[in-house]
């Protein structure tokens, strides 16, 4: 299993709407290493969900859910479906990230606009152990999501 870390603006598309969507296709990456971060992902990876902009903070965890797929907007470019698995008991910050010498060499740290970055596995339960936990240990995907994913229709024009 591996980790990632899952950048956000809020005002796009927060936390609270993939607690309240229970699944969603994450789109709209434009940037080919994190389109590369994408395709390398399977179902049954976690993800640390990261609030962009104003926030700069992890809020939760979440699953991938299925296989990389083509963007059916834009075929060169990759989306995958992800679910939320539990909130953090207390959102870690940018600043806490900063002063945890454990953590020193996160990608977040250095490429601070890649929207979609691997996590090392050691620092991905730093992160999670500073905000406390969550709920508990992860469910195993569902076994739709190892056979592939369900297609979502295209938006409306």
């Amino acid at each position: 299993m591996n980790h990632w870390l899952l950048k956000s603006e809020p005002g796009a598309y927060a936390w609270a709407d993939l607690q309240r969507d229970g699944r969603t296709v994450w789109d709209g990456v434009r940037n080919f290493q994190a389109r590369n971060n994408l395709r390398a992902m399977r179902p049954g990876d976690l993800a640390l969900f990261y609030h962009s902009v104003d926030e700069r903070r992890v809020l939760g965890v979440a699953r991938i859910a299925s296989q990389p797929y083509d963007d059916p907007r834009a075929p060169d470019w990759t989306v995958i479906d992800v679910e939320p698995l539990h909130a953090l008991r207390e959102p870690v910050t940018l600043d806490q990230i900063k002063r945890a010498p454990a953590l020193a060499d996160m990608v977040l740290l250095r490429q601070s606009r890649l929207s979609v970055q691997p996590v090392a596995k050691a620092a991905f339960a730093a992160i999670v152990k500073l905000g406390g936990g969550g709920g508990g240990r992860p469910r195993p995907p569902p076994p739709e999501a190892l056979r592939g994913h369900a297609p979502h229709p295209p938006p409306p024009p």
